[in-house]
């Protein structure tokens, strides 16, 4: 990979690059892609298909792979709920017990062998699977903020992060001239940059940074936004191209890693449909359990690769608010894993050679 690939396709605090809606690909199953995936997103004719074109046309077409967090690796686990969040909501993940999880672990970016930077975005996506059959399906990154309001600040965003193919760079001037139109990405991008990143995966806490509507058995409705904050740190000696993964396989091999769900409950005010901002630190939170990851596999049929983290695939009690970006998400990633589905696959990147971490 020349110096030039590997620059300007992965989301970084720096330069606060496209990615982070498409955060992990997605399912053409499940509630949310197929109901919205020919909705518009905004106009003048942003549809989810002309969005998916877009970062094909900027960044690339590497086909079996996700559109963007393309370079992963999947992993299984499990989810104890304390059962104190079942005060808020209803949903039945949230009762006192333990489901299992399929997860998956990622960089932003388009290039599914990029190598791995600090400061490019780590995502994190989430399948919780209860006994009655319902899923929950969420898609953090490690930043406490997203850049843009819109699909069509996303968008538009997209074209200015265009890099020149003499840099690998944007152009100064038309990102500029973006942040100039959007003064709320500025801001934003403000946030982003002061959050500097843990050291690896293991210690990244991750976002869910959209907020949505939680409703309890009594039919109060809460604004929610939620949050996975480790119970580790990461210590690792790996080096080279894929030292982010390599250091979390490494870390799972010694034992499982964890992190805390934390609810962080909104109050009347508080805004729910511009993830550019965040709610105020003195908000109530309530500890829902933890989650624990106690095995690692090279992305391969029937694990996470083939699994689309859609933020509409909610359980009973978790709803969808008046934010516009998880609607938009949901669109995109539907495209994104209809035309990856029908592509030939290629290796990942990232090889996990046996199973790390079994303790049963």
């Amino acid at each position: 990979m020349t110096q030039d690939n590997q620059r300007g396709f992965g989301l970084n605090r720096r330069d606060a690059l496209v990615g982070l809606a498409a955060v992990t690909g997605v399912v053409a199953t499940g509630a949310g892609g197929l109901a919205v995936a020919s909705d518009w997103l905004g106009p003048p004719r942003l549809t989810a298909a002309r969005f998916t074109d877009r970062f094909e046309q900027l960044y690339g077409r590497h086909d079996g792979f996700r559109r963007n967090h393309a370079k992963g690796v999947a992993a299984t686990g499990t989810f104890t709920s304390t059962g104190a969040a079942t005060e808020v909501s209803r949903a039945s993940v949230f009762r006192s017990g333990t489901v299992p999880v399929i997860a998956r672990f990622s960089l932003s970016g388009t290039l599914p062998d990029q190598n791995d930077q600090p400061a490019t975005v780590r995502g994190l996506g989430v399948l919780f699977q209860t006994s009655d059959g319902q899923q929950w399906r969420t898609a953090m990154v490690n930043i406490p903020v997203f850049p843009d309001s819109t699909p069509r600040g996303f968008y538009d965003r997209m074209l200015a992060s265009k890099p020149d193919p003499k840099t690998g760079k944007p152009d100064p001037a038309a990102m500029s001239a973006f942040l100039a139109a959007h003064p709320e990405t500025a801001a934003a991008m403000k946030v982003i940059k002061a959050a500097p990143p843990s050291a690896g995966f293991a210690d990244s806490t991750f976002w869910g940074l959209n907020a949505f509507l939680a409703t309890a058995e009594n039919g109060h409705t809460t604004p929610i936004r939620w949050s996975l904050i480790p119970a580790q740190q990461a210590t690792t000696s790996a080096q080279g191209d894929d030292f982010l993964f390599d250091a979390l396989i490494e870390q799972v091999q010694r034992g499982p890693v964890s992190w805390r769900l934390v609810l962080t409950l909104g109050q009347p005010g508080d805004p729910t449909r511009d993830a550019t901002l965040g709610w105020p630190a003195d908000r109530r939170t309530v500890e829902a359990g933890v989650l624990t990851i106690d095995r690692l596999a090279t992305e391969a049929p029937g694990n996470a690769r083939d699994i689309n983290f859609d933020p509409l695939v909610l359980p009973d009690g978790l709803a969808a608010s008046d934010d516009p970006l998880p609607r938009a998400r949901s669109a995109v990633y539907a495209q994104s894993f209809n035309r990856r589905a029908r592509e030939p696959k290629s290796p990942s990147e990232v090889d996990v050679e046996e199973v790390i971490h079994d303790e049963h």
